[in-house]
């Protein structure tokens, strides 16, 4: 599934997640696999190894059904159904439930039917550096609209027969709200789901400190930490400018699109970090107050209960508001 959202958060050392205790070794299990088109890590405290392999099938089994690029998923069928109606699983509905009340919330800034432009971006393949053809990006905007996704029952339909939807700005923050879901129902209370770098915490650290999540700085070569949060049984998203982009002479071209012009959205921010309770929410905040900028983000902010975000502009300074 591509993932037109970067999601920028980068672990410390494994004594500065976690702590050098004196808990045995063997307490601390982990599971890792590639989905998503993402590494994807798990580790968790006193869990049984079955527990996190099944994690694992979840991630595989969430990606048959919201990947674009697998041609038998129920978001690849839903696009190619050509304006007719199709059946899906409760979990799609769900999905698709959540994704169009941000669509809704930040009129449209955030669009799950985006796809048509985006396929039109080639951020890392063999065309990067290559800006599309104006006039295609002109009609694929045509085809953008949430407004175009009706739901009924576990039926889906696209109103325009040439829209597509793309989960990629949200399905990873779902999935891991369903992993913790799934951990905390067997017992398990000490655990860190980092999808691609979508971070949710399952409790606190198993000697009762909080997570220590470093906060990547934008463009750093070495990866460092711009600044590091403490975190307990909360999420951690990041979206920006730096991870998937090209430049063209001093502009850069990067993969959050502004879903009114089909190009790249254009301010003074490098970054949006997103702490909440459900990664859900900060996947599609974090991509959402991006697209918005730092004045319109920061009163959307304080409209919502329980989130917290962190502006990084570019000039590196650090805004918080919540």
């Amino acid at each position: 599934m591509k993932k037109y959202i970067a999601l920028l958060l980068t672990f410390f050392t494994f004594c500065s997640i976690f702590g050098c205790t004196s808990q045995k070794k063997e307490e601390l299990i982990q599971v890792s696999g590639v989905y998503f088109d993402t590494v994807i890590q798990i580790q968790a405290w006193n869990a049984d190894p079955d527990v996190l392999e099944n994690c694992k099938e979840m991630c595989q089994e969430y990606e048959n059904k919201f990947s674009t690029e697998i041609p038998t998923s129920e978001i690849a069928q839903i696009n190619s159904a050509h304006g007719n109606p199709v059946n899906v699983s409760d979990e799609t509905i769900d999905i698709l439930k959540t994704a169009l009340y941000y669509c809704k919330l930040s009129n449209g800034k955030f669009d799950i039917t985006i796809a048509p432009v985006s396929k039109l971006w080639d951020f890392n393949g063999e065309h990067s550096g290559t800006l599309p053809n104006s006039e295609d990006i002109s009609n694929a905007l045509t085809h953008v609209g949430y407004q175009n996704i009706v739901l009924n029952g576990n039926s889906v339909t696209l109103l325009d027969p040439e829209a597509q939807i793309d989960l990629g700005g949200i399905a990873k923050g779902y999935i891991a709200d369903r992993l913790k879901e799934y951990l905390l129902s067997m017992n398990v209370h000490h655990a860190l789901i980092n999808l691609g770098g979508n971070i949710l915490a399952v409790g606190n650290r198993y000697d009762g400190q909080p997570f220590h999540i470093g906060i990547q700085k934008p463009f750093d070569k070495q990866n460092e930490p711009i600044t590091q949060l403490e975190i307990t049984d909360r999420s951690v998203v990041s979206s920006g400018n730096y991870e998937r982009y090209f430049k063209v002479g001093d502009t850069i071209y990067h993969h959050i699109l502004d879903t009114s012009t089909g190009y790249p959205c254009q301010n003074d921010l490098y970054q949006v970090t997103i702490i909440s309770d459900n990664s859900v929410d900060g996947d599609a905040l974090s991509t959402t107050c991006y697209a918005l900028g730092y004045e319109d983000a920061s009163k959307l902010i304080k409209q919502l209960d329980n989130i917290k975000a962190i502006f990084i502009t570019s000039d590196y300074k650090l805004l918080t508001v919540e």
